[in-house]
């Protein structure tokens, strides 16, 4: 993993963001006039109930669903002006995710579920950079190993080496902790919150704990598809 130059642009910019499903019962509004400026190294919380749109906040930064209406701009790529192909480029090569319920491929071995986007970019040093990420998250004993002999805490830090592991502009994390116990979700936290720092990226946090959120540099309350509050903290350690 490697040190991007650091630039003076927002990674995120978001300007009157509105996002509507269609449902059985008819269009839902999801999102409803969101704006968010995040600068690069920034540690960003997003804190709201069940419901609020925090998943779905995360998909539209991450390119997966497309915005109803408004200006998303990331690292800077502006979203709604891509068509398919260039978003998964963007996805590619300018965020890394790590989810809730660890998404791996059970038939690949901890390295080859890392080397996955250095494999789609047709990196030639694949193996060797994904090895790399993996001692990072001291998992260098697991290279081998196939999801299903991992534990939930290992299986979740191969999900964050393979998030880190070709260097992006922005780091989502979705309820990293969810499905973990609590001293394993803190030290997945430990090390998400370390490895942020030590590579200076920029870090969105989905979740509901108001403990993780006061770790963040910045927390923002969103409640029924919209920022209700927004709070600079200093982040706590424990």
């Amino acid at each position: 993993m490697h040190d991007k130059t650091t630039s003076t642009e927002p990674v995120v910019l978001i300007e009157d963001l509105y996002l509507t499903l269609d449902s059985v019962a008819g269009p839902v509004n999801i999102l409803r006039g969101l704006d968010l400026l995040v600068e690069g190294g920034e540690t960003v919380s997003i804190v709201g109930p069940s419901g609020s749109g925090k998943t779905s906040l995360m998909m539209v930064i991450a390119g997966i669903e497309r915005q109803t209406k408004g200006r998303v701009v990331v690292a800077g790529a502006d979203l709604g002006a891509m068509g398919e192909d260039a978003l998964a480029l963007y996805r590619r090569d300018s965020v890394g995710i790590v989810f809730q319920s660890f998404h791996l491929v059970p038939t690949m071995t901890a390295l080859e579920n890392v080397a996955i986007p250095l494999e789609f970019a047709r990196c030639h040093d694949a193996d060797e950079r994904s090895r790399e990420a993996l001692i990072s998250v001291s998992l260098e004993h697991r290279l081998a190993h196939y999801p299903d002999q991992l534990s939930g805490g290992e299986q979740q830090r191969v999900a964050i080496a393979r998030a880190f592991v070709a260097d992006p502009d922005l780091l989502l994390a979705d309820e990293p902790t969810g499905n973990l116990d609590g001293a394993t979700g803190e030290m997945v936290m430990d090390l998400l919150f370390d490895l942020s720092a030590r590579y200076r990226k920029t870090l969105i946090l989905i979740t509901h704990d108001t403990a993780l959120s006061s770790r963040c540099s910045r927390r923002i309350d969103l409640v029924d598809g919209r920022i209700v509050n927004a709070v600079t903290t200093e982040p706590s350690l424990c």
